[in-house]
């Protein structure tokens, strides 16, 4: 799908993975529908890139809703906005745990309920779910947020069938640790020297090729990451206890700590 002349809802605009996906698509020639909670962020985007502003907590149902609404001429989700939700699952309250649910995988879901009919209608279009790596894989304190990531996978796995034939696109991108932005690179991790990282406009580069060529997944991750997710898809007892000895188990502290007050 060419995206020139195409209006692109992008929600999680506010972020540096967000604004690295706003900047590309632009390029590309799309007019945009930025979405995120921080109303002065949004608007020294749009500055930049041009569209139209809506300020949304996606975690309220019935700005969700009102959002689907205000969106329905897109012609294009991009699904970017998450929370980071990091820990033991102990850890989590119930409100954080909805919250989490909300913004991970309903919002995402609410949405292409009210684009895609619009875009059958049409006969064109594409959903784009920005996934993770842990929507492949899990690793020590990933359970709620690797059940919202493997959420997505699933839901666009199964939408992308039910959609065949009818002109509407679906695409999951599973980044894996992005540097200079973003939830991992606001925690302030820090890798062990053999664990690579990915940048924003790389994320940027996979949701631009998952449109363009309607692709149904697109890994965003070194090769050895790439690798480790579909090993651990494969042998998931065996990869699970390779990951704990190679060092999982302090990454995930680290992410918990640095996203405690984030969630």
């Amino acid at each position: 799908m060419n995206l020139s002349g195409r209006t692109v809802l992008l929600t999680g605009a506010t972020g540096g993975i967000g604004h690295a996906i706003a900047r590309r698509l632009h390029a590309a020639g799309a007019s945009l529908i930025l979405t995120g909670r921080r109303t002065e962020v949004l608007e020294a985007l749009r500055e930049e890139v041009g569209g139209r502003t809506v300020a949304v907590d996606l975690a309220d149902r019935e700005a969700v809703a009102a959002l689907a609404a205000e969106a329905a001429d897109a012609d294009i989700l991009v699904a970017n906005a998450a929370l980071p939700a990091s820990g033991a699952f102990s850890s989590f309250s119930i409100d954080e745990l909805d919250r989490a649910l909300d913004v991970n995988l309903r919002a995402p879901m609410v949405l292409a309920h009210a684009l895609a009919e619009h875009m059958t209608q049409r006969g064109i279009g594409h959903l784009v779910f920005i996934s993770s790596l842990s929507g492949k894989a899990t690793t020590p304190g990933s359970s709620v947020y690797s059940a919202t990531k493997f959420g997505l996978r699933g839901f666009a796995g199964g939408l992308r069938s039910d959609l065949r034939g009818t002109g509407v696109g679906v695409s999951a991108v599973f980044p894996g640790f992005i540097r200079d932005a973003g939830m991992f690179h606001d925690s302030g991790t820090e890798l062990p020297k053999m664990v690579g990282t990915s940048t924003p406009e790389q994320v940027a580069e996979g949701v631009l090729s998952a449109i363009e060529n309607d692709r149904g997944e697109v890994d965003v991750a070194p090769v050895a990451m790439r690798l480790g997710a579909a090993f651990a898809g494969l042998a998931p007892e065996r990869a699970a206890k390779l990951a704990l000895r190679t060092g999982s188990g302090k990454i995930s502290a680290q992410l918990a700590k640095g996203q405690a007050t984030k969630r």
